[in-house]
């Protein structure tokens, strides 16, 4: 396949996005002459650019927050992990000008996680109750786990979404716990961190779990934290600060992008040579 197809992501802020370079290496490595466009997009102006993706002959888009959810609205068909999840990150403008829609947050993060971790009928700590924490969730839902704690700041104000999770995520018991009252981790299979907190210029050097918690997770426990900048966050310095096993943030990254091209092109391009270009990223942007 040789066309000239534009593709671009939508979101706002986009100054961080390594979508770019991500995207350029796979599209190299498959001779695939695509464009790609990074398109800030303030909420007010969505539809509009949604109009615009539309008119310009654009073959699809990445979304990225805020408008995960918000762009469901405009879908006309959609896979099971936007179903599950209610947010989209990968849309196909298909020929008739109508849109298909994806998740390949839910792919990436469980391929990120190693073959040879079996979580079925685990438990699993989660962190957060954004729209990440939707993802991580349905992932988790599909590798088999049967319990999940998911910590919140505020569990009054988190109540909706734990209903949501609930409904979507039935065969799961779940509970809600106010992140204040961790206190010990030891029954728990797989910690995974879905809030910003540790993310470059967002309280990069804080971590969402104290040693204490760390240092109670069993031996065999995975830490995951979706954070990918920086590469190496607080709570992954923990994590190996105490011999934990763990998972940066950036192979999910990769991974859900693997899973875009695939969709877009129906072709699937090298994992490693795309994370390679996007840590030769980090290195220029840190200089």
């Amino acid at each position: 396949m040789t066309e000239n197809f534009k593709l671009a992501i939508i979101g706002y802020p986009l100054g961080h996005t390594l979508s770019p370079i991500l995207y350029k290496t796979a599209f190299d490595e498959l001779g695939l002459k695509y464009s790609y466009e990074v398109l800030a997009t303030p909420p007010e102006d969505l539809i509009s650019q949604i109009k615009h993706l539309r008119a310009g002959k654009y073959y699809g888009f990445n979304v990225t927050i805020p408008h995960k959810v918000p762009v469901t609205l405009f879908l006309s068909k959609y896979d099971e992990f936007v179903n599950l999840t209610g947010s989209v990150n990968v849309v196909k403008i298909e020929e008739d000008m109508s849109l298909s829609g994806y998740n390949t947050d839910v792919y990436g993060f469980m391929e990120a996680i190693p073959k040879d971790i079996d979580l079925n009928n685990k438990k699993a700590a989660v962190i957060g109750t954004g729209g990440a924490a939707r993802a991580v969730c349905a992932g988790l839902f599909k590798k088999g786990v049967s319990k999940i704690d998911i910590y919140t700041r505020n569990v009054i104000n988190s109540a909706e979404t734990i209903t949501t999770l609930r409904n979507r995520f039935s065969e799961i018991e779940i509970k809600s716990i106010q992140t204040s009252l961790m206190e010990g981790l030891e029954d728990v299979d797989i910690l995974v961190n879905t809030t910003p907190m540790g993310m470059k210029n967002f309280a990069e050097d804080n971590s969402p779990v104290d040693d204490k918690n760390i240092q109670s997770l069993k031996d065999d426990a995975l830490i995951y934290d979706i954070v990918y900048n920086p590469l190496r966050t607080a709570l992954i310095s923990k994590a190996i600060k105490y011999n934990k096993r763990y998972v940066c943030g950036l192979d999910m990254l990769v991974y859900q992008a693997v899973r875009a091209v695939e969709i877009w092109s129906g072709e699937k391009p090298d994992f490693k040579s795309m994370k390679i270009s996007a840590l030769e990223e980090f290195l220029i942007k840190q200089k």
